[in-house]
């Protein structure tokens, strides 16, 4: 009858003396996530890692930007007004900011794997149907059913994060930029080819092509060790780090994987804990604000170029002397972009990444928060800087600084909000900063579109405030994350 005790136990009884058994045996060795991740170090999955998932910013950035070169011509298309061809923006970031948060949490609780995969098929199906798009009311629609897919591209950044060891991180996250950058570039560059040519709507076509063969290729990333261990599930994330060690010829530390599974997950509640609430409120100031300067800049250019607002200049467009091209004899008399436009578009583009070597200096030597308040400032003073009466030449130069600058804004806010949070709302972390962001984003068209053509030297005065305001909020964040191990739970 010895047994008898042992049978009347209950399954959950068993359970827990079967988990309490295997948490404490004696004398074993045990080790972290965070301690494999570091023993484990930099190496060719950490490469492929890079490649593959920083090449999701490819494929948002020629979403993002799509606009900025297309809202010409459907303004010029469906006869539409300054605030409508506005609308269209905004509209790409509410949905933005609709799904960012839904994305966020669910990622936190089924993976962030999962949702990334499901926002690239989202995104892909939406952009080609906004290509077919019948009128302006449908257009608006579908691209903002786009820019809900393209939120949950954040995914990428945060498995990126939770794979790569600590001394990493302040190098590897900006040299991400170089992929947005290319997207860029190359939706530009498309744009200068296909529209005065086949049309906007091949180049919505041809721009979708990027996320569905990231798609293809996102089998070879696994979840993130840090989020299966977070769920309790030790196999797959014991199975995710053995394979890391193997493919970067590295050893796995001694001992037994052991961490308790986190059963609080993905809860709003905890952003605002005290001991994240102040932390929280300043992030979503200062990614409102980055991203009002951001899309400011890009639409401000985009304005500039298009209405040749160039102090003291009575030439026409560049585009319309000795252009005889179907755009500049558009019936419609619209400012559509020529050659130049697109070259000097071209080049301040090209601006975000002139200052990722100091970014990436700042961010690891002066600190995250001390680099993103100089950035910020830098860039309040250049917003000023745009109203001084100078040439084309000088104006290009002023929008290349402005690009390299809210570039590098950017570049720190994420790697901040990636480290500052722990494993288990991290994702929502991200999703409701990227969710205030889209706020920024969406009030930015009418500003840059519309303020900007009744005053000038106002538009640009309330972009430099905004950015005031995030360098003081940058430079009082109570946590500084350089050089600290990313947290697990609250």
């Amino acid at each position: 009858m010895a047994i008898a005790p042992k049978t009347a136990e209950n399954a959950i009884g068993l359970e827990e003396i079967h988990t309490e058994r295997q948490e404490h045996p004696k004398g074993q060795k045990t080790f972290t996530v965070d301690e494999a991740v570091e023993t484990i170090g930099f190496g060719r999955f950490h490469i492929m890692l890079f490649l593959i998932m920083g090449s999701t910013g490819v494929a948002e950035a020629m979403e993002i930007m799509l606009i900025a070169v297309v809202s010409p011509l459907i303004g010029c298309e469906w006869q539409l007004q300054d605030w409508q061809v506005a609308l269209v923006t905004t509209m790409v970031f509410f949905g933005y900011m609709v799904f960012s948060i839904a994305l966020g949490l669910l990622a936190d609780r089924y993976g962030r794997w999962k949702i990334l995969l499901l926002s690239f098929l989202w995104a892909a199906y939406f952009s080609l149907l906004t290509s077919f798009a019948p009128s302006y009311i449908w257009f608006v629609f579908l691209r903002a059913m786009v820019g809900g897919g393209v939120s949950g591209h954040a995914q990428g950044l945060i498995i990126k994060t939770e794979f790569l060891p600590t001394k990493y991180r302040g190098y590897m996250l900006p040299l991400s930029q170089v992929f947005w950058l290319a997207g860029s570039l190359l939706i530009i560059g498309l744009a200068s080819v296909v529209n005065p040519t086949i049309g906007w709507r091949w180049l919505i076509r041809i721009a979708s092509i990027p996320g569905i063969l990231l798609i293809l290729v996102f089998k070879f990333i696994p979840e993130s060790a840090r989020y299966n261990i977070s769920t309790g599930n030790v196999a797959a994330a014991l199975a995710t780090l053995q394979r890391i060690a193997k493919m970067n010829g590295a050893v796995m530390p001694e001992g037994v994987l052991r961490e308790p599974a986190k059963e609080r997950r993905g809860r709003f509640k905890d952003l605002i804990h005290p001991k994240y609430f102040r932390t929280t409120l300043q992030i979503w100031i200062i990614w409102l604000g980055i991203a009002f300067a951001y899309y400011g800049v890009i639409l401000a250019s985009a304005e500039l170029l298009e209405r040749d607002l160039v102090c003291g200049s009575t030439a026409p467009p560049a585009q319309d002397s000795g252009d005889d091209s179907e755009e500049s004899r558009s019936p419609c008399h619209c400012r559509l972009f020529g050659p130049a436009a697109y070259q000097t578009m071209i080049i301040s583009t090209v601006g975000e990444i002139a200052l990722n070597p100091l970014n990436i200096l700042g961010i690891n030597f002066l600190g995250r928060r001390l680099s993103l308040c100089i950035t910020m400032g830098c860039t309040a003073l250049f917003f000023l800087l745009l109203n001084i009466c100078t040439s084309s030449t000088g104006m290009t130069g002023f929008l290349f600084m402005l690009r390299a600058l809210v570039s590098a804004n950017f570049n720190t806010i994420y790697i901040y909000t990636a480290e500052v949070y722990p494993t288990t709302m991290r994702a929502l972390g991200m999703g409701t900063s990227g969710s205030l962001c889209r706020v920024g984003a969406m009030v930015a068209p009418f500003i840059s579109q519309v303020l900007m053509s009744a005053s000038f030297i106002g538009a640009l005065c309330l972009f430099s405030s905004v950015c005031v305001v995030c360098a003081i909020s940058a430079f009082t964040l109570p946590i500084e994350t350089k050089g600290r191990a990313l947290q697990v739970c609250i």
